[in-house]
């Protein structure tokens, strides 16, 4: 299952979102986001978890937790919308 995670602190590093998640199971791959202009976070991430119980049991603990000083927003992540460029509304 793929996770979103959000409200990230700027400085959350990819070892800072392992370190979070991997007592609820194991982590297939780690994300944060990076702006492609400035190379820093845009403050969200995604976490792979292939268990879908271990997947499940994360997001109902990590939702609504600190990290850093901030209040995580975590759920499975959707599908990301094509956004073509030379679409017209």
């Amino acid at each position: 299952m793929n996770i979103y995670v959000s409200n990230l602190g700027f400085t959350v590093l990819v070892d800072d979102l392992k370190k979070l998640f991997s007592p609820y199971g194991i982590i297939s791959s780690a994300a944060i986001i990076l702006d492609k202009m400035t190379n820093r976070s845009r403050g969200f991430g995604f976490i792979e978890m292939p268990n879908q119980q271990e997947a499940q049991k994360a997001i109902l603990a990590l939702n609504g937790s600190a990290l850093d000083g901030r209040v995580l927003k975590v759920n499975e992540a959707r599908e990301r919308e094509d956004r073509s460029r030379n679409s017209m509304y």
